[in-house]
């Protein structure tokens, strides 16, 4: 059984890289064991910290892709140009190295499985990663609660967890995955590429009637843009949660 988030007082913990996944050709996941971990609900975030030899630190926030359970954290990093800490996560750290964490963070952008609502779940970009721990919690504790994702994305090869969302959708009759994409769409698509607007989270997204749980994570502007179109389209703002960056 998952272990519930222990809120309190945050401490910085030794995590030690356990595995790696390529994500895409610039975003890599990984996952780390960190002993004592207190646990986490799907949507938190976590902060790492990366201190050289020389007393200089610095530190990021990057949002936990897993499920809860256990001693072991997921992060995907999206490497930044000429960023401090990311090309770091993505390009040097190996298995067996050891950074600093410190989690989990937040407590408003979170699902919970006892809710019992539908949820529409929109991502731009690397803001995927904190409705994959959704998706994962949803589909760990056994949820029967309907999921709808709409993924917006650059082209086909900037899609994170691609290979998993299509196995989860083909298995899971109750997780629906539209994903856009604004540069380049593949090939034999039926859609043009463009950007995400109210026609697609019109037909894609839960309707307002329904009274789903709408969580948005991405870039700040299009995280305003989509939250603005959802409370156009007649939902309750309240029930509208958004996580940006950038």
């Amino acid at each position: 059984m998952a272990r519930a988030a222990v809120p309190g007082r945050l401490t910085w913990r030794v995590a030690e890289l356990a595995e790696t996944t390529d994500l895409t050709e610039s975003a890599r996941g990984l996952v780390f064991d960190v002993p004592g971990w207190p646990g986490h609900l799907p949507g938190q975030h976590v902060d790492v910290r990366l201190t050289a030899e020389d007393g200089y630190s610095v530190q990021r926030s990057y949002s936990i892709s897993s499920a809860p359970g256990g001693d072991r954290v997921e992060l995907a990093v999206q490497r930044v140009q000429d960023g401090e800490v990311s090309p770091y996560l993505c390009d040097v750290l190996v298995a067996g190295d050891r950074i600093e964490l410190r989690g989990p963070v937040g407590g408003w952008f979170v699902w919970r499985a006892a809710d019992p609502a539908p949820v529409t779940l929109v991502a731009g970009g690397s803001g995927i990663v904190p409705l994959m721990a959704m998706i994962r919690t949803r589909a760990a504790e056994g949820s029967r609660v309907p999921f709808r994702l709409v993924y917006s994305a650059r082209t086909p090869d900037d899609v994170l967890f691609a290979d998993e969302l299509r196995r989860r959708a083909r298995e899971d009759a109750g997780l629906d995955v539209k994903v856009v994409y604004t540069r380049q769409a593949p090939e034999g698509a039926p859609e043009p590429p463009g950007r995400l607007g109210v026609a697609t989270l019109n037909t894609y997204g839960w309707p307002a009637e329904f009274t789903p749980n709408c969580f948005v994570c991405g870039p700040t502007g299009f995280v305003e843009t989509v939250s603005d179109i959802l409370v156009a389209l007649g939902h309750d703002p309240r029930r509208v949660r958004t996580e940006r960056f950038g």
